[in-house]
Order: C-alpha cells, then sequence, then structure tokens
C-alpha cells in the first residue's frame, strides 16, 4: 500500500483524518472517547497546535487543527500512538490500531468554515441514518430525493445531541473543552458569541434541510489542499517536488464559481445567460441550476438568488425535474455530464 501523500507547512491549517485498522472501531465505550479527547487536549499542550474541531465517529476521527511551528506530523503521530498503547493495554490487544499513517490537507485560511462544517455534520452521514455511502452516491449523482421533515427533524437531533463533536461548543448546546478553540472560526458565522452560535445552528441546519451533507470539496478523494485557485497552484508546485509519493494522487480539486457553470451553459447553448435565464421551462436555466449544485459547493439558497431570486424549495424542484427530464432524454443527459467534467476537470 502507498503511503498517504502530504505537504508539509510550517504555519497555517490542517484537516486531519485518521482510521481504524480495517475500519474497525476504536472506541468501545464512552470512557474511551473520553480519553481520547484528554489526549487531543495533551496533544495540543505538549505540541503548541491549536484544534479548532473535532468528532470522534466509531470507527475514526476528524479534527481541524492549526499548526504554528512545522510540527504537525510529530503532534498527530504522538495522539495515535499515545491512544494505540493505552487501548491495547486495555483491551489486551496488540499491534497497530490505526490504518497506516493519517491523512492531512492543508486548508487555506479563508476556507476553514466549509471544513469546520464538514467535520460537524459527520455524525448524521452514517447508514443507520440512512445517510450512508449508498445515500451519499445518490446525491452526488443528483439522485437523492429531498429529505421529509420527519428525516430533517431526526438528523438535526442526532446533531444537537451528539457528544462527541465540537459542534454542540460552536452551536450553544454544550460546554467547550477547555483546549477547545472556537473564537476565530466562530466569528465568521456573525458578529457577538450569541448571534454567531445562532447564525451557525441557522448555516448547518441550512445544509441539513436542503439534504446537502457533503461540501464539494468533500466529494474529491486523495486531496492535498482545500482552497483558491492561487492558494492551490502553490501547493500542487509545490506537491510536485514530493517525488513517488503522489504517484496516482490528485494533488487538488478547485471549488467551482457559478460564473464558470454559467458561461460553460452560455457556450453550449450559443445563448446568453440574461436570455434565457428567466425563459419558462429552458433547460439551459435548469442545468445551470444542476451544475450549481453538484460543483460549486453552494447551498440551494444560495444558487436561488443567482436565478431570478427563487427560494431553495423552488431551486430544489426545478432540479428534480431536470433530474427527471435527463433520464428521458439521452442527449440532455450526455450535455450534462460533459459540461460537468469539463468544470470539475
Amino acid at each position: 500500500m502507498s503511503r498517504q501523500a502530504r505537504v508539509k507547512i510550517e504555519k497555517g491549517w490542517a484537516h486531519v483524518m485518521n482510521r481504524g485498522l480495517e475500519r474497525l472501531e476504536i472506541y468501545q465505550e464512552d470512557r474511551d472517547r473520553e480519553h481520547m479527547l484528554e489526549l487531543i487536549g495533551a496533544m495540543s499542550e505538549r505540541y503548541g497546535v491549536r484544534v479548532h474541531s473535532y468528532v470522534l465517529m466509531p470507527n475514526h476521527y476528524h479534527l481541524l487543527i492549526e499548526i504554528r511551528s512545522g510540527n504537525l506530523s510529530v503532534a498527530v503521530h504522538w495522539l495515535n500512538v499515545a491512544y494505540s498503547v493505552w487501548y491495547n493495554r486495555k483491551y489486551g490487544r496488540v499491534g497497530p490500531l490505526f490504518q497506516g499513517r493519517f491523512r492531512s490537507e492543508v486548508v487555506e485560511a479563508g476556507w476553514t468554515l466549509a471544513v469546520l462544517d464538514y467535520v460537524h455534520l459527520n455524525p448524521i452521514r452514517v447508514k443507520g441514518l440512512g445517510l450512508g455511502k449508498e445515500a451519499r452516491k445518490a446525491e452526488r449523482a443528483g439522485v437523492l430525493r429531498p429529505p421529509e421533515p420527519e428525516q430533517v427533524a431526526t438528523w438535526l437531533g442526532a446533531l444537537r445531541e451528539y457528544r462527541w463533536s465540537s459542534y454542540r461548543a460552536y452551536a450553544g448546546y454544550g460546554a467547550k473543552t477547555e483546549w477547545l478553540e472556537i473564537g476565530r472560526l466562530l466569528a465568521k458565522a456573525g458578529k457577538g458569541v450569541a448571534n454567531a452560535r445562532r447564525a451557525y445552528r441557522k448555516r448547518i441546519e441550512g445544509y441539513v434541510r436542503q439534504g446537502v451533507l457533503e461540501p464539494g470539496w468533500s466529494r474529491t478523494k486523495g486531496l492535498l489542499a482545500i482552497g483558491s485557485a492561487a492558494f492551490l497552484e502553490g501547493i500542487k508546485r509545490r506537491a510536485g517536488r514530493l517525488g513517488r509519493e503522489l504517484a496516482g494522487k490528485r494533488v487538488y480539486r478547485e471549488q467551482v464559481k457559478f460564473e464558470a457553470v454559467v458561461r460553460k451553459v452560455e457556450q453550449e447553448k450559443g445563448e446568453r445567460w440574461e436570455d434565457f435565464r428567466d425563459r419558462h421551462g429552458d433547460w439551459g436555466r435548469d442545468l445551470v441550476l444542476w451544475l450549481a449544485r453538484w460543483t460549486t459547493g453552494m447551498t440551494l439558497s444560495q444558487i436561488g438568488k443567482q436565478v431570478g431570486e427563487l427560494d431553495y424549495a423552488s431551486a430544489g424542484m426545478a432540479i428534480r425535474r431536470f433530474e427527471i427530464c435527463c433520464r428521458r432524454e439521452k442527449e440532455l443527459f450526455r450535455i450534462r455530464e460533459k459540461l460537468k467534467r469539463d468544470l470539475v476537470a
């Protein structure tokens, strides 16, 4: 098995994840999770890294970390070894607990809120809540139906009650652990703690109500970095010096801009956006909506505002109508898939 490619930085942000060996559960009881959180706090103090978010899932964990002295690898390696030794002693087992090297992606500062969302949505992206791998594949393919109100209520309840995530601290549902840093990212959601928490709850609940559980960047595996075009280009040049370690890896995927989607559809139709945007029943407008939904990372509400001030329900209905048309009309499906490939290439 090839080693996980990694770009080293002296200062900055990183999304970190590690999974149990053979996807086995790495926590047998709550005391195990409590100890893992204690070790994350100890790692923060010992190595001077700032932990801005976390989630402990049954067989893996995610962290959003800020590094200040180029010591990400040594810090996370210490965390994994410390927990593995403790776990093995407790349960009388031997051998590695985690599945090889941890995975990390360098994150541009302006994209940290999107990564925070991804980390916090993990507890409901599970099969037991109807959001396992097959459902996420259907979402990416554009064939997953919008959630019913009862489903939304179940998912929101699960998020609010999940104890092993920093979401409760950000949203104001629970107390913050001493070592968790929430101020900087919470300030990105709004001014003043109370307003920011309210705004962040609304932000996360907006994803859930619309059935959007994976930001656009998270749909590409093997990432080395998450950020703007200029940031990613710099990472790409640095990654080019990593040699064999990058064999078979995708270096990055830039999040597509709405304007780029519009330009692609204009070229395909041979018409200006202003000429067909408000034309009732025009497949070009609905194609723009669909492509924006699956390539930009925008919510339905954000997309709707770009298209005649549609609300998120109307935007979602137009996208579903377009998907039905694509199943009937092979040529329209071909155009859709071609433009999507062009946008995310």
